[in-house]
């Protein structure tokens, strides 16, 4: 340990040393300016002097961190974001009393030095002996830049910040030598200008334009005398001095400011003492970074925005790469992002569930034809408050871009799917089938792509309701949801195309996980997002054209150069004609299907609705032609909670489904993001029926006609009923009359031949009158 003197300062010996040593350094440092290219100082990075024949070029414009600003489709300001709050000015739109404030405490003798000033650090050397310590530095106002830039560089790399800012010999003598090149190529005046912008004045502020905004609410160019003083006091300690926390401290700092630009002349003694007498009144603007700042709820979409630019390699070819483009910012993005959309999806999302209940809301809107996402709401608001019910989990989206980790089971959303995979099999939408409340399949009458079994189990399959029985072709099963219809469809249609078509349309899994090749994927049993599923309804509005979600039109950077960006890609996944007739069917569940509660009365519009098993998921995804939106609501946290008996929204529901709830709230957000003006049609088209035996009548006598069971009674009174069998019945009873005819049911595979039109099963009805004898 040294030896102290009995006050606690020290001897005189080690004064003495003291000014040595520094008197050494100072010396060392002043030669070091002449030392070849080759030296041997140490230097912070490579531990040699290398590299000095060239400026680099981030010192003549360095790539200053700025604010980020992300705006809507109309040009509208939606959120800023920066990992630096800066915001890059000229000269010119800097006050000049900020100009000479910052000369004057910082480097008075910066117009009359170069890039060292040897007065400066002969001073120093005085000084400093005389204090027996370091107690004033003789660095130039160039060499602080010099510094700032590598520090910038460095980042939020603490390793890299130690390096810049390490107190060695070999970096003093790096910053020397590169301020000396600063001074050649940029001048004075572009020195200070880069200065002011890469500076920390505290309070999260880089920069004196965000530094003014954030003290003072206004622009670095109309800062006063008082408060330019203030705002120069900063730069040597912006903790010590933050008017916020300590005003008398900044008061104290400012007044020194202010006597030392009078000592320069920069103003007058008596402007001086008048500023002195200024209290300083602050009108402090709080920091608003990040996507929690963004307006009507659409914090989930901007960082939907953040999470693509850091993901798609577009942004750059390693993550590395698009995080750096991230960090530097000073991009103006314009997003897809439509502000009266948006307003309605917020609108709707918290309408009907509240951000404290048990399960949340999300609504996703899609533009078809141009992939263009056009809102993202939630009934939870975007923070990472938990205590105000916050979140930053991104319910419309996978993982990969801050969502869920597959997504949701989709219920009955799903079958569209495989009623197009159905139709573009060359099936009808006449396709029968006549059934019970529940069926059982056999698993190996499904087929994966590679040709094997689905699986050697037998499927149980059950309606909703007990009264879902009966007769139903491709749109009553459609319109009422009908779970044993589609099983039987898929079979039909190929398991293997019905997911091949769910690839086309774009549903997707989380994690990109393949499909899984189930039976059960006909019910919603597999994962898909409310994005991905507003883009499978696009599709279907897109009269069969599948378009890639994008959320960005354009980006610019702070230079003004435009960037590339992520273009929707988009393909036939079906037939026009396909689609049109998956449009018309649907239409149906909006008028008086399921999803009857959500119809718009104004337009042509179709839907879906989708519930999952015990309720834990419901859905409604429905679109216009020229616009697809899809709404979730479920349980967001820990283990899936089901809807049955729940107070949601301050409403109580027996059991949740697709029509009851997330339909009004599709419903509100349709309704409000649609233009009145703007009602296009769905292309109409003919939609094949299927004839339901079971609702035919006698005819006239002497005529054909159809009883229950298709019985066809002529002349001879003699009626046929096709049932699950065959039946005949013979009129014996009176002339003309036909009875009751009997059959045995054919399930080959657990499936109906194609063309056969089932009833009940088992007993075929003959009830056909034939004419008088």
């Amino acid at each position: 340990m040294p030896k102290k003197r009995s006050g606690g300062g020290l001897t005189g010996t080690q004064q003495a040393a003291k000014f040595l040593g520094v008197s050494v350094l100072a010396g060392a440092v002043l030669a070091g300016i002449a030392l070849p290219a080759t030296g041997v100082i140490g230097l912070a990075a490579k531990g040699t002097v290398e590299g000095f024949d060239e400026i680099p070029s981030n010192l003549k414009t360095p790539p200053l961190s700025q604010r980020t600003t992300i705006l809507d489709s109309q040009g509208g300001h939606l959120a800023t974001v920066y990992s630096r709050d800066r915001q890059v000015v000229p000269l010119d739109k800097m006050s000049p009393y900020i100009q000479k404030a910052i000369v004057a405490i910082e480097d008075g003798r910066y117009y009359e030095h170069g890039a060292i000033d040897l007065k400066g650090v002969l001073r120093a050397i005085n000084r400093n002996a005389q204090s027996g310590g370091v107690s004033q530095g003789a660095s130039t106002l160039t060499q602080q830049y010099v510094k700032n830039v590598f520090v910038e560089e460095a980042g939020d790399d603490p390793e890299k910040v130690a390096l810049a800012t390490q107190q060695t010999m070999g970096r003093k003598v790096r910053e020397l030598k590169f301020a000396i090149q600063v001074e050649e190529e940029l001048g004075k005046k572009k020195i200070l200008e880069n200065y002011l912008n890469i500076t920390f004045f505290g309070q999260q502020a880089y920069g004196i334009e965000a530094a003014s905004q954030r003290y003072f609410s206004k622009h670095a160019a109309d800062l006063t005398l008082p408060e330019a003083a203030m705002m120069a006091g900063l730069v040597q300690s912006p903790s010590r001095y933050d008017p916020v926390n300590d005003i008398q401290e900044a008061t104290k700092r400012r007044n020194v400011v202010l006597q030392r630009m009078a000592d320069h002349k920069d103003i007058t003694q008596a402007e001086a003492d008048q500023a002195k007498a200024t209290p300083i009144t602050l009108k402090v603007k709080a920091p608003k970074n990040g996507c929690i700042t963004a307006v009507d709820g659409a914090g989930f979409f901007c960082d939907y925005v953040r999470k693509t630019i850091l993901s798609d390699p577009v942004f750059g070819k390693t993550a590395e790469e698009r995080q750096k483009l991230w960090n530097l910012g000073g991009l103006t993005v314009r997003t897809t992002l439509s502000p009266t959309a948006q307003a309605a999806a917020n609108e709707a999302a918290v309408a009907k569930v509240d951000k404290d209940d048990t399960v949340a809301a999300t609504v996703v809107q899609v533009q078809p034809g141009s992939g263009k996402i056009l809102s993202m709401g939630q009934s939870r608001p975007y923070g990472l408050d938990q205590k105000l019910h916050q979140t930053t989990l991104n319910l419309s989206v996978g993982s990969k871009m801050g969502g869920t980790t597959f997504g949701f089971q989709v219920g009955s959303t799903f079958k569209p799917i495989t009623a197009a995979a159905a139709l573009e099999k060359g099936l009808s939408t006449a396709q029968s089938f006549n059934d019970p409340t529940q069926i059982t399949v056999p698993e190996n009458g499904y087929s994966r792509c590679d040709g094997t079994p689905a699986g050697s189990g037998q499927w149980e399959v059950n309606n909703e309701l007990e009264s879902e029985k009966g007769h139903y072709d491709m749109t009553s099963a459609l319109g009422k949801s009908i779970n044993t219809y589609f099983a039987r469809l898929e079979q039909m249609a190929g398991l293997c195309e019905t997911l091949t078509m769910a690839k086309k349309v774009g549903y997707d899994r989380g994690l990109g996980k393949p499909l899984q090749q189930k039976p059960s994927a006909t019910l919603g049993g597999l994962e898909s997002t409310p994005l991905d599923m507003a883009a499978v309804y696009a599709t279907f509005a897109n009269r069969g054209t599948y378009c890639t979600p994008v959320a960005i039109e354009s980006i610019t950077t702070a230079g003004g150069q435009k960037l590339p960006v992520p273009k929707s890609s988009c393909s036939r996944a079906m037939s026009e004609h396909t689609a049109d007739t998956v449009n018309q069917m649907l239409k149906g569940v909006v008028e008086d299907g399921t999803g009857a509660t959500a119809g718009l009365t104004d337009r042509d519009n179709a839907g879906k609705t989708g519930t999952t098993n015990d309720r834990k998921d419901a859905w409604f995804v429905g679109y216009t032609p020229n616009l697809s939106t899809a709404v979730w609501v479920g349980d967001d946290i820990g283990e899936k909670t089901p809807m049955y008996d729940i107070t949601i929204g301050g409403q109580f529901y027996p059991k949740v489904c697709g029509g009851c709830l997330p339909g009004p709230i599709w419903k509100i957000a349709m309704t409000g993001a649609l233009d009145a003006d703007q009602t296009p049609s769905f292309v109409p088209v003919d939609v094949a029926r299927g004839d339901d035996p079971n609702k035919g009548r006698a005819q006239q006598p002497g005529d054909a006609g159809n009883g229950n069971g298709n019985g066809n009674g002529g002349a001879n009174g003699n009626g046929n009923g096709n049932g699950n069998g065959n039946g005949n019945g013979n009129g014996n009873d009176k002339p003309g009359g036909g009875q009751p005819g009997t059959g045995t049911p054919t399930l080959p595979g657990g499936i109906f031949p194609p063309g056969m039109i089932g009833g009940t099963g088992g007993r075929g009805q003959g009830n056909g009158n034939g004419g008088n004898p």
